[in-house]
């Protein structure tokens, strides 16, 4: 049957994560909220349902997948906001007559066909798809976590490296060279893909949680790695860093120092000391040397941040860093609890900065300025050709799209 993972409103709640992907290219665990779901469901044909402004670079980025356009017979909808689990799988791919999926009382999901397929799909096209009219339609009830903020993630990430290690886990490769000095506790939950290299005095501890190491992925010496966590594929974990419970570290990214319950999304840096903790960053985000966040108040007290111009009691105790795509912060940055940065801002200097800071500011707690959009612009081109990745047109135009969608915050907060 056809899958179309789809958005809905709620997307905007994990800006600024999601101004340059979809929400369901989120990572949680080892996998993104859509690999997990595409893992669990098979499907004859995908559509990705996604809010306009992203529908081009989706669609290079994914050749052959068909974007906010949706041809067929019949449809399973999953909202993009679901932790998928292997029994919500289950029940989802037995489906094959007009029905509801639920949490509680939100509609997460359905199962279409006919008359009422017809009516959804120019909702796919043009809007989000809204359900609410088939309320007469039987219900299934999934048992899964429908994620609403982006701090959501960070409290599932730890049991998700868990079940993703479950579904996908192969052991340790043949062809990866892992040092006679090198320490692997738990080596039955420990996963290390081929091409990656773990050196000597390296430590894998898996005895609280499987170790999850992709391919080509390099292992400096002394290093020490705390399951559950995962690193990506083509990653580098420096030497002596300290990667604790809780963290994903994603696909061709440079770590170090002290990094704790985070996710950092893919080809982005942290590689030097500092402590990173209970955060999310971004893709190309840098940390310049000594950067270091803050995740607890001295009162104990949960964290507020700033969502989408909101104000939100995360109703954690331990909340860090919300950094957006391309965010960089210079030497001995110090970061406050709960702070939320906008894509393509720079923060640099003694002090505090801002606990929400917009898209493209520089500065820092003296005060800040416009980043302008060409000059960001130009050195995002540099900073991903590193990478071998060329930003392409759709790219530089979803850029710049970004700059205008965000003029109004920076309205009162820049010179």
């Amino acid at each position: 049957m056809h899958l179309c993972i789809y958005e809905d409103a709620l997307a905007d709640n994990f800006l600024p994560l999601t101004f340059f992907r979809p929400v369901y290219d989120l990572r949680c665990g080892v996998m993104t909220l859509r690999e997990k779901i595409g893992h669990g469901v098979p499907h004859t044909g995908m559509t990705l349902h996604v809010r306009p402004f992203l529908a081009d670079v989706l669609r290079e980025q994914n050749h052959g997948i068909s974007v906010n356009r949706l041809d067929a017979a019949c449809c399973l909808f999953v909202n993009g906001r679901i932790v998928m689990t292997p029994r919500a799988a289950v029940l989802i791919r037995r489906q094959k007559s007009d029905l509801l999926f639920v949490k509680g009382d939100e509609i997460v999901g359905a199962c279409l066909s006919g008359r009422r397929l017809d009516d959804i799909k120019g909702q796919v096209g043009t809007g989000y798809p809204d359900f609410s009219a088939f309320a007469d339609l039987p219900r299934i009830v999934l048992d899964v976590t429908l994620l609403v903020h982006p701090w959501d993630i960070l409290s599932a990430n730890a049991a998700e490296i868990i079940a993703d290690h479950n579904l996908i886990g192969h052991g340790i490769s043949s062809r990866a060279k892992i040092h006679a000095g090198a320490i692997l506790a738990g080596r039955s939950r420990i996963a290390v893909g081929k091409g990656s290299v773990i050196g000597p005095g390296a430590v894998l501890d898996a005895r609280e949680g499987p170790v999850v190491v992709g391919r080509d992925v390099r292992i400096y010496p002394g290093a020490v790695l705390e399951g559950p966590c995962a690193i990506g594929d083509g990653s580098v974990v420096r030497i002596h860093a300290k990667i604790y419970a809780g963290t994903s570290i994603g696909p061709v990214c440079k770590v170090g120092g002290e990094i704790e319950g985070s996710v950092i999304h893919s080809h982005a840096n942290k590689q030097h000391d500092g402590f990173l903790g209970d955060s999310y960053l971004g893709m190309w985000v840098n940390l310049g040397a000594g950067t270091t966040n803050s995740n607890l108040k001295n009162t104990y007290g949960t964290i507020r941040m700033e969502i989408n111009g909101h104000s939100v009691d995360t109703g954690r105790i331990f909340a860090g860093l919300i950094a957006g795509d391309h965010t960089k912060t210079g030497i001995n940055s110090t970061i406050n609890t709960g702070t939320v940065i906008g894509p393509s801002s720079n923060i640099f200097g003694g002090g505090l900065p801002p606990k929400s800071v917009p898209a493209f500011a520089w500065g820092g707690a003296a005060g800040f300025e416009t980043y302008q959009l060409e000059k960001a612009l130009a050195v995002a081109v540099t900073v991903m050709s590193r990478r071998n990745v060329t930003a392409s047109d759709a790219y530089k135009d979803l850029f710049r799209h970004v700059y205008s969608m965000t003029a109004h915050e920076r309205e009162h907060f820049t010179s």
